[in-house]
């Protein structure tokens, strides 16, 4: 089996509840790939990170990694709404005031992209799609056809993304399989406060996906938000399982199930 996630080192609460779910469910993990995006709350990131860089965990650039990395004001989460813009501004100043040069150069020097076999698969991992590393694919809003198109050029069995923060799968007819794996960083925006990571398994004629919830402890987590000064609304996201901020970016269909 195949864990995968996104912006895993946001969130070390939750790093730690899904390796205990993995002890204690038996599985025998190849590989942990993390879906980039590895800044966030920097200060707590960097607990996380040491284990990650030392242990043979593989990692994709994202959006975040590529700003710190190349210095720039400015996240490049692909906001355009003043208020979305905002408090990603916010999110990444307080990021880049906290992480390490050493970090940064290290989020420089990961690969862009990744590709995985899982049977005989060969799977394409990128952050947001291939054609661009802030792109949103949501489910309401990717055509299957477009879908089908990326994978002939990439030449690949599956894509598996994330930058959404909203988690799906999709077989497409031809059999191939597209996954938005989620983030194990904060809530899927509806109302449930859980994250989401994808479990990927050999299942012969099928690609075996499975999304999990994790347990953790989300209240501790919002704890160590407010000690470190963080906007409430982050907070608010974290203890409610809804959006408070970057809503504007929503397709109609998904914005419908938002709280606010």
């Amino acid at each position: 089996m195949v864990r995968v996630s996104g912006s895993t080192t946001v969130n070390p609460v939750v790093v730690v509840a899904a390796a205990v779910l993995r002890d204690e469910l038996g599985l025998t993990i190849r590989v942990d790939t993390l879906g980039g995006s590895s800044g966030g709350i920097a200060a707590l990131a960097l607990v996380v990170s040491g284990d990650a860089w030392e242990g043979g965990v593989l990692t994709v650039q994202g959006n975040y990694e590529e700003s710190l990395a190349g210095g720039r004001d400015d996240c490049n989460c692909g906001y355009t709404d003043p208020r979305d813009k905002h408090f990603a501004d916010l999110s990444y100043r307080y990021t880049a005031e906290h992480t390490s040069v050493a970090f940064k150069t290290w989020m420089g020097s990961l690969p862009r992209r990744r590709r995985l076999s899982v049977g005989h698969r060969e799977l394409l991992l990128i952050h947001g799609s291939p054609r661009r590393t802030n792109e949103f694919l949501f489910h309401s809003t990717t055509p299957v056809s477009f879908l089908e198109v990326l994978l002939d050029q990439e030449r690949a069995a599956g894509l598996l993304c994330t930058h959404t923060g909203l988690h799906w799968h999709r077989r497409l007819p031809t059999g191939r399989d597209v996954v938005n794996v989620g983030l194990i960083a904060r809530p899927a925006n509806n109302g449930d406060t859980a994250v989401w990571y994808a479990l990927l398994e050999d299942r012969g004629e099928n690609l075996g996906v499975e999304l999990v919830r994790p347990p953790y402890d989300h209240h501790s987590l919002a704890t160590e938000m407010r000690c470190e000064l963080l906007p409430q609304e982050f907070v608010d996201t974290i203890l409610s399982g809804w959006w408070t901020t970057c809503l504007e970016i929503l397709p109609a269909r998904e914005r419908a199930h938002s709280r606010y």
